[in-house]
Parts: C-alpha cells; structure tokens; sequence
C-alpha cells in the first residue's frame, strides 16, 4: 500500500442497458436503473438512476428522460457520461477536498465495435477514470458464477440483458466462438407491449410493460407452479378511455415466443460453430444462463428442450456480470484478456 493510495479510487462498472451496477471494495454500492432525467431549457441532470425511472413516461415538454445505452452500447454519449458521472458520486456523496482519481473495469458486449469500444472508454474517461480496462460480458459473467476461465475447459455462457444475448463458449482465458445477437430484455419488453395494443386494444406505457414481464413473464405455455394473472391498466385505443384488463402467463408466452425463438436460433449456431473438444465438455458441464433474462420463467427449461443439454440459471443472474468484472478488477496484472 503506497502512500498515494487513497487518492485513488478502484471500481467495476457493469454498464448494463437496463441497469448499471458499481462494485467498490467488493460490494455493490450502486444498483440503478439505467436512465437520466434532463432538463431541456438548461440541459442540467435533475436526476439518475431511480428517480429519473420514477419520471420516464410521465414527463412535461421541459423535461426529458434519456435511456443513454441502446443495445448494449452507448446511444448518447453526452447523457451516459452525466449517468457514469451521477452514479460514481453515489459511492461517496460526502463532498471530498479533492476527487480521487478512478481506475475501471467495465464490462462491454463481445459483438461491439472498435468504434462503440471507444464510445465507452471516452465516456468513462470524460467521467473522471484515469485507468480504464474492458472485459466481455460473457467472461465477466463466467467469472462471476465461478467457473474457472483459464482452464482448459470448455464452458458454455448464455448471458441475456437488456440489449443484447451474449453466446460464448470459453476456454483457456478466451472467448472461442461466440454469438451477440441484439434480442433480450428490451425486445420482450416491446414484445409485449405490442401484443397488449393488437391483442386487447389497450395503449400501455414501457414500464407497465415491464411490470407485466416482471410478474407474469415466461417462456413456455405450461409451468409447474403458474404465476397469478396479473392486472394492467392503460388507455383504451377505442375510447380513449384508462381501463383495466387481466393477463396470464400463457398469453405473455405467446407474445414472447418469436423472439426467445430467436435466442434459441443463436445457441444452437454458436454450438455448431465449437471445435469437438470443447462440444465435448460441454456436454458434461452443460450450459449456463445468466442476466436478467435468466429470470424468465420457463426460460432454461425451454433451452434444455431444444439443446437437449443441462441448463443450470446462476445464482444472482442480475449480479454474476458485475460481480465477475469485480474479481477481474483485483487481478488486473493475472489476467490476460482484460483490454487495458
């Protein structure tokens, strides 16, 4: 420990679309939605995170909220440099005689661009980090939920966000193949509201539908231990009147089928695309689903059915990324496939 040290403040960024999580001296400290609330006349940030949630969809003219990630990258690059910025001072918001400087590990997808990788290096470095690294997604994820990422060992990630599905299949320290398809969270949430204004003839808003994905979500027709209807208020596209109407699990199932059929799509290429070897472990070891999506009823079951391989969900899907990118943060100098 120098001197110096102090002055210098370690943290793990999983920049999620959906949600940012920061892991500071191994704990998480922030858990927040990913969303900014600015006021358009001055273009100051009245609030991030929670409370800028609170405002989305419920808005006047001068005021505006901005979901800065779209897909997994950075969409607006002003407003995810003010959300970085509004989430670091929720580590310590005591004022400090003088700012730390910050050292970063954040998490990025495996399908991103040279071009979006430096989106997001340059709003973390405008948001104060003299050092930043990046890790996939699915690595981070991998390392999360333990699994040993150097050994020789074939391991198969399935890791669905907000914005993207990241399939890789790791071994020795690196992603050997994977697939990065743009279907996840957001797109089921949309699913839904979709189905909501065709089926029933009700406007609702994002976060209803989102609610509606949270409480009755699932992928397949018949479960086990079935989630209660759930009851939906919106805007009747007929009247124009609020109204309220019932929805059940098989219904949110059909609207979702396209869509998780989509992801299934992109396992069985990323399964075709593995060298023998590592097929081979997989099958032994089977595959591992994590992210929110994971928490989607029916979801791994469904997976199993069509891979015909185990398909375990990690404990804590929401939080194997960040904590996987905390452990990467420790042992910046051990390992390889961090890219500084």
């Amino acid at each position: 420990m120098g001197f110096f040290d102090f002055l210098t403040q370690e943290i793990a960024i999983d920049l999620g679309t959906a949600n940012t999580l920061i892991i500071h001296n191994d704990k998480v400290v922030v858990d927040e939605p990913s969303i900014v609330a600015i006021d358009r006349m001055t273009g100051k940030v009245i609030a991030v995170g929670k409370q800028a949630m609170m405002m989305h969809g419920k808005t006047h003219e001068n005021i505006k909220t901005i979901r800065p990630l779209k897909d997994g990258v950075i969409a607006d690059f002003d407003a995810a440099e003010h959300m970085i910025r509004g989430m670091i001072r929720m580590i310590n918001p005591a004022r400090r005689l003088f700012q730390p400087s910050l050292k970063m590990v954040i998490c990025i997808p495996s399908g991103i661009t040279e071009v979006e990788k430096r989106a997001v290096r340059d709003s973390a470095e405008h948001a104060g980090a003299k050092e930043v690294y990046l890790i996939h997604e699915p690595m981070a994820a991998a390392i999360g939920i333990g699994i040993d990422v150097e050994e020789p060992m074939g391991n198969m990630i399935i890791d669905i966000g907000g914005g993207t599905s990241e399939i890789a299949v790791i071994a020795l320290g690196g992603i050997v193949c994977d697939q990065s398809i743009r279907v996840a969270g957001d797109v089921f949430t949309n699913d839904i509201w979709d189905y909501m204004r065709r089926q029933h003839n009700i406007m609702i808003g994002e976060r209803s539908a989102e609610q509606i994905k949270i409480q009755v979500g699932s992928a397949l027709p018949e479960l086990d231990n079935p989630p209660p209807d759930f009851a939906v208020h919106g805007r009747d596209l007929m009247t124009g009147i609020p109204k309220e109407i019932t929805v059940s699990y098989q219904e949110i199932s059909h609207a979702l089928d396209k869509s998780i059929s989509k992801i299934e799509e992109a396992i069985l290429k990323a399964l075709e695309m593995t060298p023998p070897e590592l097929s081979a472990d997989i099958y032994r070891t089977g595959i591992y689903l994590t992210g929110g999506g994971a928490l989607l009823r029916g979801l791994d079951q469904r997976i199993s059915r069509k891979t015909k391989l185990p398909v375990h969900v990690a404990e804590d899907p929401l939080r194997a990324v960040v904590r996987g990118t905390g452990i990467a943060l420790k042992n910046i100098g051990r390992f390889k496939f961090l890219i500084p």
